[in-house]
């Protein structure tokens, strides 16, 4: 007799999400022709959290969804105790599907005596019972190495690159790269946009000051030529702005802002209402309110981005063939948030 069981049992998928977000998860429901396992979840009255599955897991594969936005420490506390109620019903797999990753941008120490949250984090999700994570865009690919699972690291650039394709005059678009980290993806790019010339913004941070930037200067041309400036995230908008005003002062046409992580904390939409962009292109991988939007701001839904992902690792198929871009029932025309 066999001590090994013939056959395999059928596999069930559920999504479910935590407070911050839950319209994100929604809509990549309906893009996977399912619903959102439905919760409960409060707070009790001293701040602490309860989060119970009204279904049962028990031997599902739980994607467990939740947008790392303010107030980011709550949300990520509602996501960690989400996944040990995962763990305790006996789901069979357990992923994190964070579309932002918070505490991503302290990936190594600057100086001494300082943490490196982007650890901590995985850590902590490890320790809360999950098998893998999803993402989109960290601010350092490296990163997915602090976790010993896999990390399926999703880049919103197939989506941005199909918008911005017809909004500008390719045979005068320069691509430039807020500073010497985001090289590597802005000639991506211009790679994928048939060849366009490169060019990046000489700047130095201040890492005693959150936020804080100087551009110097840019190497490559962008007199009278329009120009992309490719980002991971704007949170405050200074720094991208003052990259805006550098263009703009060595010539530039005009100037367009792409980014996935629409943060906008603080002062960001002031600033870049004031900032002289010709168009802020922005990903939904957090809520974007109608208070925060402009009239100049495109916001485009990470949903189906999202969807193909999870449906990819949950039908054990590569998660790579996205970077070419989504498949086709997971385009739609309706591609705004």
């Amino acid at each position: 007799m066999s001590a090994v069981l013939e056959g395999t049992p059928d596999k069930r998928l559920a999504l479910v999400t935590g407070r911050a977000y839950p319209e994100q998860a929604e809509e990549t429901a309906h893009y996977l022709g399912t619903e959102v396992l439905p919760t409960t979840a409060y707070d009790f009255a001293n701040g602490e959290m309860y989060v119970r599955f009204t279904e049962p897991v028990r031997g599902a594969d739980v994607f467990i969804m939740q947008a790392h936005t303010q107030p980011i420490n709550k949300w990520i506390m509602e996501q960690l105790i989400m996944i040990d109620a995962a763990k305790r019903a006996s789901a069979r797999s357990i992923t994190v599907v964070a579309p932002f990753f918070g505490y991503s941008r302290q990936d190594k120490k600057h100086l001494g005596r300082e943490p490196i949250t982007a650890k901590l984090m995985f850590s902590l999700l490890q320790a809360a019972g999950a098998d893998r994570v999803m993402t989109v865009d960290l601010h350092a690919a490296q990163e997915q190495g602090f976790f010993s699972g896999p990390v399926d690291h999703l880049t919103a650039m197939p989506v941005l690159l199909g918008y911005m394709r017809n909004r500008l005059p390719l045979d005068n678009t320069t691509i430039v790269s807020p500073d010497a980290g985001r090289i590597k993806v802005s000639e991506q790019w211009a790679a994928k946009l048939g060849g366009l010339p490169l060019a990046f913004i000489h700047k130095t941070r201040d890492t005693t000051r959150p936020n804080h930037a100087v551009a110097h200067g840019i190497i490559g041309d962008v007199k009278g030529r329009d120009c992309v400036v490719v980002d991971d995230m704007i949170d405050t908008a200074g720094t991208i702005c003052e990259a805006v005003r550098t263009l703009h002062e060595h010539g530039a046409k005009s100037v367009t802002l792409v980014a996935t992580h629409g943060l906008l904390s603080g002062p960001a939409v002031e600033r870049l209402r004031d900032s002289g962009a010709k168009e802020i292109v922005l990903m939904d991988t957090v809520p974007i309110p109608e208070e925060k939007r402009l009239p100049n701001m495109t916001v485009l839904s990470t949903a189906p981005l999202l969807a193909a992902g999870i449906r990819s690792v949950f039908e054990s198929r590569s998660v790579s063939n996205l970077l070419n871009g989504l498949p086709e029932d997971m385009r739609t025309r309706n591609i705004y948030a």
